[in-house]
């Protein structure tokens, strides 16, 4: 399956979980598009936080949510996804409905900056803590990019490994096609 398809797939797991007024995770928030889906999934009196490391994806990000007048109940924080943990703890935040990971690089910018795997399995680990009970990772790998591989290797082990409900797409045919991993 195609980015895109898989993104809509995610979206369709995601949004059976998330509940209006909840508290959702967008771990990398590269253009905006899954931080405005999850903006929208928990309403006006739910709460998104956002974390990416590079001022191009918060700009973009800001961009998106003004222009759909959503940016009210997100928090952009211009920092790495490791510091989940770290953020939670300091505004008291447990029971998350959902995270959302869309790893590799930001489209369109910099490929030379994308997601390490120290500071994903981190993230994942920190997510996982702190989702409320029947709440989802949904992680996107990209394989196919020059550090891609070694990212989604570390991440299906680490899904292999943790406990939960895990589900795997990717397309068949092609190894280095994006995987979506979802884990409850």
């Amino acid at each position: 399956m195609s980015a895109p398809k898989l993104t809509g797939l995610a979206h369709h797991y995601v949004s059976a979980t998330i509940k209006g007024g909840g508290f959702v995770i967008d771990a990398t928030m590269g253009r905006g598009h899954d931080t405005l889906f999850l903006a929208r999934a928990v309403g006006a009196r739910g709460q998104v936080i956002g974390f990416d490391i590079q001022s191009e994806a918060i700009a973009a990000t800001r961009n998106r949510l003004a222009d759909a007048a959503l940016l009210p109940q997100v928090e952009l924080l211009q920092r790495c996804h490791s510091e989940i943990a770290a953020v939670l703890a300091e505004r008291e935040l447990k029971g998350c409905d959902a995270a959302m990971f869309n790893l590799g690089y930001l489209p369109r910018g910099d490929h030379r900056v994308c997601t390490e795997t120290k500071t994903t399995l981190l993230a994942l680990q920190a997510a996982h803590r702190a989702l409320s009970d029947g709440g989802i990772l949904a992680v996107l790998c990209y394989p196919g990019h020059h550090r891609g591989n070694e990212e989604f290797e570390a991440v299906s082990a680490w899904m292999e490994s943790t406990p939960g409900t895990e589900r795997r797409f990717q397309n068949e045919d092609d190894e280095n096609s994006p995987v979506l991993f979802l884990k409850r």
